[in-house]
């Protein structure tokens, strides 16, 4: 744009005081006033009495003043020295009847201090000394200065000591290189507030002297904006789950961003990621549908959580828990997608191997009982549809506590584990095996064309289950008893075919001969009288029906009571009194062998509480059954009992059987170094019944041997009768232990065993089982040694 020229004008000078001090001709000819009459004179002298009263309120004015006796304005330009001092002014007065100006020219003739003061920002000029020369309002506004304290002030004083160094070398660049310069700093002001700025200056010269001229723009909101997105930046960066984002462009969705966490989870750097579409990650023909619903919600540009398998860079797989959600710009459209995603493929498999924990059986890996149910569920809906039949096999396997017994509980377990693979090998993948508890395990044949092939199935596996199962260097045998019941025939649901498979089960174990049994409907009253029996063992239990009678044992030297044993009876409702050779066997198998043990010391403690109190210092002796012993801390229980009772230890003996004590022998010889630890006697019932191992039972702590009543049955008057007899005696003796005879019913019988040194006999010959009070009286009433009879 061209610049016009200069309009008429006339300057003077104004002192500090308001006083003209120089006056030109030009001033003489537009005021009429020559220069004798004006220097000195105030200001006001030329002014209208408005504009007079404005300098006298505020000096300098700031605004254009208004002269008298002419159209003309008078602007006044504020003078000061290098340190600061006001010096006076400069006064211009511009002609008003001048022709009109251009918008041009209007523009140009506004005056400097109008012009910075309407800046939104700082203006400021300073000098080589980094003093300011000039300046505007909002410099006053930010540095929180009066213009007498910012004319004094070095402009280097107004920032951080952080900042200064790097602002002194723009302004050095300024006015040594003449570069525009633009730089960030925080401005202080007087009252401590801090002000970070934009600040930028280029070099201008008035006169050949060189300045800075500049402009500063608050940048708070932009660096509180800036901090924020630093700390989003952060969190993106900390966070434990994978972050990308990715732009909507049609049919690829490229990556333009990725945090560390999706580094680390998919192995891929950043740099090979940004720029691609997400897909490149998709695992290979898995998880289709899946895949299928994200891409139908970017196509829709709507959320989505969803969970499938990616592949790591190393083509390992992962289980990917994604979130996708758009991201809206200001118009409401789609631009981007931001993807949130998870590894869960520890928790997919600690869910998988629970799952697993639950259905199967953690010893055999097995079907337990809940997927049993689930799988006979399946195969009957399948065969009920297809008019087709389901065998259920229940399988015991025989003498299996004896295989725990003897080669211990990891042999038991080596067992089932070996019976379980042999029984899936045996079968097709459609069949279930599972383990229903402790040596039982169920088999569920589904689709079976006809009982022939279901037989030839069972065959196959009796074959299989019949071969030794190897441990330890030992070959151990094992068979099993299986039941078999069949769909439709014998039930139409999951309870009625287990529950007659179970029946089939019972009997051919007791047939004995580790047979296959098919359920049959006469096979039902079988098993309901064993719960009947069951039922009334508990019934009796709890209306104290189970007593106990007494029989004396004698001194075959004295011909005193020594003992006394104590024999169970059951007062029967129905059936009236029975004998345990009626009931132990039921309530050994079902259990209940247990709690009729504990009866049973608790009504021999009441008969050795009544011997304490009567004066009677007899050991009264009770069986226990090998159930019972395999009871944790049983001789402890025992020891306990007779500790709060205050009785002695040594007035209980606890019978064995041999063939207990050697079904485990490492039990045999805990219980027995236990039972002479708190003091309590340990006898082997019915020794020489089986077979016996002489070593073993020198290695027990014994009190005594109990001969066979077989063997004291054989003594006769024949000269070569009870070799058994005598020889168990000799046997006792050698052993360091005492002889007791059981079931001793005639005097021969009698006189044999005093002839050969047995230490003690009992047996109805010499008394019949007795009840506590008879007992005592047998004990206290005088009688001759072993009479021809004893009442």
């Amino acid at each position: 744009m061209p610049v016009s020229p200069p309009a008429p004008t006339a300057a003077f000078l104004i002192d500090p005081e308001g006083r003209i001090s120089s006056w030109n001709p030009s001033c003489e000819q537009l005021f009429g006033r020559p220069t004798s009459e004006t220097v000195s004179q105030p200001l006001s002298i030329l002014l209208t009495a408005q504009s007079a009263a404005k300098c006298a309120t505020d000096w300098p004015p700031q605004a254009l003043l208004a002269l008298t006796g002419t159209v003309a304005q008078l602007q006044l330009m504020p003078q000061f020295s290098d340190d600061g001092a006001f010096h006076g002014c400069v006064a211009s007065v511009t002609l008003a009847d001048q022709p009109p100006a251009s918008e041009a020219e209007k523009v140009r003739r506004t005056p400097l201090a109008a012009i910075v003061d309407a800046f939104a920002g700082t203006f400021y000029i300073i000098d080589r000394n980094s003093r300011f020369v000039l300046w505007n309002r909002n410099l006053e506004r930010y540095v929180e200065m009066t213009p007498e304290q910012l004319a004094r002030a070095n402009a280097l004083d107004l920032f951080d000591e952080a900042d200064k160094m790097r602002v002194e070398q723009n302004i050095r660049a300024v006015f040594e290189e003449g570069v525009a310069v633009m730089v960030e700093a925080n401005c202080k002001g007087q009252q401590g507030t801090v002000t970070p700025f934009l600040l930028c200056g280029s070099r201008i010269e008035c006169d050949a002297v060189p300045y800075l001229c500049g402009l500063g723009f608050d940048i708070s909101e932009r660096r509180a904006q800036e901090t924020k997105l630093r700390l989003l930046e952060r969190a993106l960066h900390a966070a434990s789950n994978g972050i990308l984002i990715t732009r909507c462009c049609g049919a690829d969705n490229v990556i333009e961003y990725v945090n560390p966490a999706f580094e680390r989870i998919t192995a891929y750097p950043a740099a090979e990621a940004l720029g691609r579409d997400a897909r490149f990650l998709a695992a290979p023909e898995l998880d289709k549908e899946d895949r299928a619903r994200l891409r139908e919600a970017i196509h829709e540009r709507h959320a989505l959580n969803v969970v499938f398998r990616n592949q790591r860079r190393d083509g390992t797989l992962f289980w990917n828990d994604l979130t996708i959600t758009p991201v809206l710009n200001e118009a409401g459209v789609a631009t981007h997608y931001i993807g949130v995603l998870d590894d869960v493929t520890a928790s997919r498999q600690r869910t998988a191997d629970l799952e697993h924990e639950v259905n199967h059986d953690a010893l055999t890996g097995l079907a337990n009982r809940n997927l049993l149910w689930d799988r006979l569920g399946q195969a009957l809906h399948v065969a009920q549809r297809n008019k087709t039949m389901v065998a259920t096999l229940m399988l015991d396997l025989d003498h299996f506590k004896q295989i725990n017994d003897s080669f211990g509980h990891d042999a038991g377990d080596e067992v089932l584990t070996a019976m379980a693979r042999r029984l899936q090998a045996a079968v097709r993948e459609s069949d279930t095996v599972a383990r229903l508890s402790g040596d039982e395990f169920v088999l569920v044949l589904s689709n079976q064309p006809s009982l022939r092939y279901t037989m030839r199935m069972i065959d196959r596996l009796r074959s299989s289950i019949a071969k030794p199962v190897a441990f330890d260097n030992k070959q151990i045998p094992v068979g099993a008893s299986i039941g078999v019941s069949v769909y439709p025939h014998d039930g139409n649901n999951v309870f009625d075919l287990v529950r007659a498979a179970d029946v089939a089960m019972y009997h051919a174990k007791s047939a004995g001969k580790g047979d296959a049994h098919f359920f049959s409907t006469d096979m039902t009253s079988c098993t309901a009288a064993k719960a009947h029996m069951e039922t009334a063992m508990r019934r009796g239990l709890e209306n104290g029906e189970f007593f106990l009678l007494f029989q004396p044992r004698l001194n075959l030297v004295s011909g005193k009571v020594s003992s006394v044993e104590a024999l169970l009876r059951w007062r029967h409702p129905e059936r009236g009194t029975l004998l345990p050779a009626d009931f132990l066997a039921e309530a050994e198998d079902n259990g209940l062998i247990v709690p009729i043990g504990a009866r049973v010391l608790d009504l021999v403690c009441d008969l050795l509480t009544r011997f304490k109190l009567g004066g009677h210092a007899l050991p009264v002796a009770m069986n226990a059954s090998f159930r019972e012993l395999n009871q944790q801390d049983y001789a402890r229980q025992i020891g306990e009992r007779l500790g709060r009772l205050q009785l002695a230890p040594g007035c209980l003996e606890l019978d064995v059987s041999e063939e207990d004590l050697l079904r485990n022998p490492e039990l045999g010889r805990s219980l027995a170094d236990e039972l002479h630890a708190i003091g309590v006697k340990l006898s082997v019932d019915e020794f020489g019944d089986g077979m016996s191992s002489l070593s073993y039972l020198e290695s027990l702590d014994l009190c005594q041997l109990k001969l066979a009543r077989a063997s004291v049955g054989a003594i006769c008057g024949t000269a070569k009768a009870g070799p058994l007899a005598k020889a168990t005696i000799d046997i006792a003796h050698d052993l360091s232990l005492r002889a007791i005879a059981e079931g001793v019913e005639n005097q021969v019988q009698l006189d044999f065993l005093r002839t050969h040194g047995c230490d003690a006999a009992q047996g109805n010959f010499l008394s019949a089982p007795l009840g506590v009070e008879a007992l005592e009286q047998f004990i206290d009433a005088p009688h001759e040694l072993f009479p021809a009879a004893v009442v």
